[in-house]
C-alpha cells in the first residue's frame, strides 16, 4: 500500500515547487487543485523524473461538497506528509468586494486547511509518524488594510498551527507553518494587484526553508531575512502605524 504526501493547490506556484521536492525525496505524491490539466502534466513529470507514483485529485477546496469528498477519499488513503498549501487573497476596501469572494477565501484559506488536517491526524498518531506544513504569510503578523481578509486567515493560520505543533509533541508527528513573503507564483495577479511588491523569493527557496524548519522542529519559520526582520519588527510597532504602514507596502 502506498503511502502519499498530500499536496494543496499543486497545479503551480508553491504547491508545484512542494510537489517537485517531495517526489524528488521519493514520496508517492496526490496532487490537489481545481485545474486537472496543469496537474496531470506534472504529474506526468514526477513520475517520469523520480519513478513515484502520483494521484490527482481535481477539488475546488472552497466548495463544502467537494471539500466533504475529499476528506472521506482521504480515509482511505495512508498519508504521511500533509500540505496545506492552497489558498488566496483579494485587494480591496472589505465594504466594495463581493461576498461570495471573501466566503470563498475564508473557506479556502481557513476551513478547508483545518479539515484536511482534522482529517489525517487520527491515522498519523495511529502509525506514530508524519508531519504537516501549513502555509501562512508574512501577513500573518499585522492587520493589512485592503487585504483585512487575508491577513486575518493567514493569522488564523500561524495560531492553529503552533497550537497544534504543542498538541502534537511527542507523538511523532510534526507540525510546521511557513510564513513567506512576496514569492514569485501567480498570487498578486489573482488577487488583483499584479504589480504589488515586486522584489519576490522564489518557491524553491521558500520550500527550503520549510523543510530545514521541519527538520529542526520549529513550530513556524518566516523565509527570508528580509522578511524575518520585518516580522519581528511588528511587535514593536504601535497598532495605528502598523496598519498604515502594512497597507502602503501591500499596494506599491
Amino acid at each position: 500500500m502506498s503511502s502519499w504526501a498530500v499536496v494543496t493547490g499543486a497545479s503551480g506556484g508553491l504547491g508545484e515547487a512542494y510537489a517537485r521536492e517531495l517526489a524528488g525525496q521519493g514520496s508517492d505524491v496526490v496532487l490537489l487543485a481545481r485545474s486537472a490539466e496543469k496537474m496531470e502534466r506534472l504529474a506526468s513529470e514526477l513520475s517520469a523524473e523520480h519513478g513515484v507514483e502520483t494521484l490527482v485529485i481535481p477539488c475546488d477546496l472552497s466548495d463544502a461538497t467537494q471539500r466533504a469528498a475529499l476528506v472521506a477519499r482521504l480515509d482511505g488513503l495512508d498519508v504521511h506528509t500533509l500540505v496545506n498549501n492552497a489558498g488566496f487573497g483579494t485587494f480591496g476596501m472589505l465594504g466594495e468586494l463581493e461576498r461570495a469572494r471573501i466566503s470563498q477565501e475564508v473557506g479556502l484559506n481557513v476551513v478547508a486547511l483545518t479539515e484536511l488536517t482534522h482529517a489525517v491526524i487520527p491515522q498519523m498518531i495511529t502509525r506514530g509518524r508524519g508531519a504537516i506544513i501549513n502555509v501562512a504569510s508574512t501577513a500573518a503578523f499585522q492587520p493589512i488594510p485592503q487585504m483585512a481578509t487575508y491577513a486575518a486567515t493567514k493569522s488564523y493560520v500561524l495560531s492553529f498551527s503552533s497550537a497544534l505543533w504543542a498538541e502534537l509533541s511527542g507523538t511523532g508527528v510534526r507540525v510546521v507553518c511557513i510564513c513567506p513573503g512576496p514569492t514569485d507564483t501567480s498570487f498578486f495577479d489573482n488577487a488583483g494587484n499584479g504589480d504589488a511588491m515586486v522584489q519576490r523569493r522564489s518557491p524553491q527557496q521558500v520550500v527550503a526553508s520549510t523543510f530545514a524548519a521541519l527538520r529542526a522542529g520549529k513550530p513556524y519559520v518566516v523565509d527570508g531575512a528580509g522578511n524575518k526582520l520585518a516580522a519581528q519588527a511588528t511587535r514593536f510597532i504601535p497598532t495605528s502605524l502598523l496598519v498604515q504602514a502594512a497597507s502602503w507596502v501591500a499596494t506599491r
